[in-house]
């Protein structure tokens, strides 16, 4: 069994590129979203997943096959953390809620969730990845706020580390 893959959906090339940022600090694999499976699932002990956000906070079109495929894989024992790609300027309203909609899919799986990220330093007016005053995991917008992408991707990495 393999540790840790990272999946991705992306439809312009920015979840992508994180999602290799993440994957290159982690030493994992990067799977995009359209080619897991279920025996690439039951094959990594730890799921970094991550989706941009589209329309009105709905996940990146590749993760609905994504998100059936482990939906009806054994999640449980296994160790999840999610990031999400957003515009916190033009969909302040929706920002992140892709990830959101992922996290909702599988909170019940029996997985454990790790990644948590305080909304502290973020401006956004609502988001359904926001459960109990955080994000459900780390939430990137790469245009308007480019600037904290680098140290908000290092400071996840290391809080989630040692759980994986």
């Amino acid at each position: 069994m393999n540790k840790t893959i990272v999946v991705f959906g992306s439809s312009t090339g920015t979840c992508e590129a994180i999602a290799e940022k993440i994957a290159s600090k982690l030493g994992a694999e990067v799977i995009n979203v359209q080619d897991l499976t279920a025996d690439v699932v039951a094959d990594n002990q730890n799921l970094i997943l991550g989706t941009s956000t589209w329309g009105a906070g709905e996940l990146q079109d590749d993760w609905y096959d994504g998100l059936r495929v482990l939906q009806g894989a054994d999640l449980s024992g296994k160790t999840i953390a999610l990031f999400g790609c957003g515009d916190c300027e033009s969909y302040g309203d929706t920002f992140v809620g892709g990830m959101g909609e992922l996290y909702d899919g599988i909170k019940s799986s029996g997985a454990r969730f790790v990644g948590a990220v305080s909304i502290d330093g973020y401006t956004f007016d609502d988001s359904a990845a926001v459960v109990d005053g955080a994000f459900v995991g780390l939430a990137l917008d790469d245009v308007n706020e480019d600037d904290k992408t680098d140290d908000r991707i290092d400071a996840w990495v290391a809080q989630i580390s040692p759980e994986l």
